[in-house]
């Protein structure tokens, strides 16, 4: 009779990390911790992947478009002119702050020269104030935000030219 030897069983359930990294990348956090018996797994991002994201045009999916999507194309107002330059977008969901506290004077303010990592914004996620940096030195043409103002990711806060 032949007998077959089985290596012990991968106490680590990859769906499981795979489920707790799409919870960081849906809830902006940056990392998370969960405890279960014996076993405890962490997962976590740094800080400078998140701010990568910041820089990369998001992915867009190619799909066919439905017979009717001109007709809406059509019905949907023109996006307002912006100045011409860089985009700083949103890395995250959450709360854009234009000062570091109320009453203060704002980080920055339209005509202002930027340095590169320098703070623009701070953007509230799950009561953590997340620093929006400058991606590269230049003068701010538009801030597209208001003060306390819910953001997507991705959404577009300022503009540097």
């Amino acid at each position: 009779m032949a007998t077959t030897s089985k290596a012990p069983a991968d106490p680590i359930d990859s769906r499981l990390v795979r489920k707790l990294a799409d919870i960081l990348t849906e809830t902006g956090l940056s990392e998370i911790e969960v405890e279960h018996g014996g076993l405890k797994i962490r997962v976590a991002k740094q800080l400078g992947q998140a701010q990568a994201v910041h820089y990369a045009p998001a992915p867009v999916a190619a799909a066919p478009a439905p017979a009717a999507a001109p007709a809406a194309a059509a019905a949907v107002p023109a996006a307002p002119a912006r100045a011409a330059g860089d985009e700083v977008k949103s890395p995250m969901v959450g709360t854009v702050y234009l000062q570091p506290n109320p009453g203060s004077p704002a980080f920055v303010k339209v005509g202002d020269t930027v340095e590169a990592g320098q703070t623009l914004f701070i953007i509230e996620a799950m009561k953590t104030m997340n620093p929006i940096p400058a991606p590269r030195a230049g003068k701010l043409l538009e801030i597209l935000v208001e003060d306390a103002q819910p953001v997507e990711f991705g959404e577009p806060l300022a503009i540097i030219g």
